[in-house]
């Protein structure tokens, strides 16, 4: 018994293997999907299987043939009201239905993670947002500043101008004339 191998890949079962590759980028995905146990990875792919139009064609050729092989007694282990299909059919409901819920609450969990992480992601850009807005405040409150000290001192190159053009008029009066 020691020898025997149990990992998914001797078993052929490359479905239940962890995705290989790059790790998500996405926390949500990261944890719902990459780091997921197996039973969970199972139920996501039977869910998935069992909501396919794959698993719809499979089922509904195999009860035509089932109940077309009974009627016309191509083989007779199943006759007219069907008891083994019905059979057949409960056991699958009754394993199908918790692989369902249990997708279901995996699902719902990772809607309530991507909610919680688009929240905290919110709440972070608003902070930034808020900081822009205190920082473009403040560069308007510089700007203004500057503008009025810009405003002064033209002021004051006005007023050392004319004094300047004051003085050379009175040193050549013909020229000011």
């Amino acid at each position: 018994m020691a020898g025997l191998n149990r990992n998914p890949e001797a078993a052929g079962l490359k479905w239940l293997r962890r995705r290989a590759g790059p790790r998500s980028l996405h926390p949500v995905n990261r944890q719902m999907t990459d780091e997921a146990p197996t039973g969970a990875r199972i139920a996501d792919g039977v869910t998935a299987f069992l909501g396919s139009w794959t698993f719809i064609v499979i089922q509904s050729v195999i009860v035509a043939v089932w109940i077309g092989g009974n009627l016309i007694l191509l083989f007779h282990f199943d006759p007219a009201p069907f008891i083994l299909l019905n059979l057949a059919f409960s056991t699958q409901a009754a394993y199908a239905a918790p692989l369902i819920l249990l997708a279901g609450n995996r699902s719902s969990l990772r809607d309530r993670l991507t909610l919680e992480h688009a929240a905290e992601e919110a709440d972070i850009e608003e902070k930034q947002n808020v900081e822009l807005l205190e920082g473009n405040k403040a560069i308007a409150e510089s700007n203004s500043k500057i503008l009025k000290q810009v405003e002064s001192l033209e002021q004051r190159i006005l007023e050392l101008e004319s004094s300047i053009l004051g003085r050379l008029d009175k040193a050549d009066p013909q020229h000011g004339a």
